[in-house]
Order: C-alpha cells, then structure tokens, then sequence
C-alpha cells in the first residue's frame, strides 16, 4: 500500500531491525524511515528480518553486560524518541504474538488498539491472549518498563452487523468492555477486500469499481472508527478536536 515490497525491496538492515539491533551496525532510524507517496505521511518497513531480534534477544539476557541502546523493552521507544520531534503520530503495528518485539512495542506505545473479530473463538482466542499479556507485562513493569498509556480501545473489525451471532457478540462486548469498545465498528466489505487486490487503500480505489453503495458504507465505517481515534487522541493532548 505504501509502494515498497518489504520481501523484494529492503536490503539488510533497512528494517526496524537496523535500529534496534544489539551489535554495532545499530543505524539512526532517521536513516531507515522512507517516503511513501501518501503526502505527510512515512514509513519504516519491516519484513521477516525483523525475527533476528527474537532470536538474538535471549543469549544478550543472559549476558552480564548490558547492551547499548537499553533492554528489549525499551529499544522501540528509544529509536523513535530519536525522531519523535518530526512527526505527530507514530503507528505500529504489531504482529499478534507475544514476542520480545511486541513487548517493545507497547511499552514504547502511548495508547493501545486491540482489534476484535466478532467470533466466538476468536474472542477466545484474544481473551487467552491478553491473558498471556497480562503476566508479560507484570515481568516487563517489575523490570523498569512504562506501560502507562493514555487509553486502550478495543476495536470490532470485519463486522457484519446484519449477522445474529455477531450482534450478539458485540452486544457482549460492549455489555463486559462498556466504553473501552470503539462505538464505530470497522465493516466487512468487499470494496476493502478488493482494494487489498490492488495493494491500495479504501480511500484510492476508484469509487463505481465496487459499486457506490457498497463503496459508501465501506467508506462510512472506515471514517467513523478514524474520527473516534482521532478524538481520543486529541483528549490525549489536551485540544478540542
């Protein structure tokens, strides 16, 4: 979506990765980031590259000498804290396994999104998850890492709202969660699924390529879950939206 294949595209190093890592080939990320065609808005790529961190996290624990650049936990939030001045919003995005990268990231994060599938196992599957997290976490805060955010939303995404048993589950949701469920859900759609296709976004598919209505009702969704988070993050800075 952004115009670089991270399989095809990066060299070595040209990944998150390349700012994080232990050894003394660490870059500036200000040297990673890179351009997309979206105006204001850049991009640091990652690909299966960034598993070397996973890989390399566990022998430099066991070291007694203590790596530059900080723990594990606190790497993400030093290499964007190097370019936290440029930019109003950073966004990870984060695989959905618990590894040492993912710790990172929320402890380097100000506020939390967690999407929800409304299925059955699927909401198992993330209570079991954030379950998990949860004990992590209790290590990584004991260890000297920040978790305080702003706010953590849980997110409904491929939501069909005519369907029962998704109702139903959102209803549950919202009955366990109250507020911290975004009110705006994010639809299932095929003009989403079609601009997927392409490699482009909602917003640069051509609108009678999936019909207006389906296209519209895609869009609506979409726009209603960014105008939420956008307000919650405007409280955050304290200005009126």
């Amino acid at each position: 979506m952004f115009g670089i294949q991270p399989e095809f595209d990066l060299r070595w190093g040209d990944t998150l990765y390349g700012a994080i890592r232990y050894d003394d080939k660490r870059k500036s990320l200000r040297d990673i980031i890179r351009k997309t065609y979206f105006h204001g808005l850049d991009l640091v790529p990652g690909n299966l590259e960034l598993m070397e961190f996973e890989h390399e996290t566990p022998s430099m624990l066991s070291s007694p000498q203590r790596a530059d650049g900080g723990m594990f936990f606190e790497r993400v939030g030093h290499a964007l804290a190097s370019v936290q001045e440029d930019y109003d919003l950073v966004v990870i995005d984060c695989p959905p396994q618990l590894g040492y990268l993912t710790l990172g990231a929320v402890c380097a994060a100000t506020s939390l999104l967690i999407t929800i599938h409304p299925q059955m196992v699927d909401v198992a599957s993330m209570s079991q998850f954030l379950l998990m997290a949860s004990d992590l976490m209790r290590v990584v805060r004991e260890a000297g890492g920040d978790l305080s955010h702003d706010f953590i939303r849980y997110v409904v995404t491929r939501h069909e709202p005519h369907d029962g048993p998704q109702s139903q589950i959102v209803a549950l949701l919202r009955s366990l969660f109250g507020d911290d469920v975004l009110a705006a859900s994010v639809w299932k759609s095929t003009a989403i699924a079609d601009a997927g296709l392409t490699k482009q976004s909602l917003y640069e598919l051509e609108r009678n390529s999936v019909g207006r209505a389906t296209y519209d009702r895609a869009y609506e969704s979409l726009d209603a879950v960014h105008r939420e988070i956008l307000g919650l993050v405007h409280k955050a800075w304290g200005r009126a939206a």
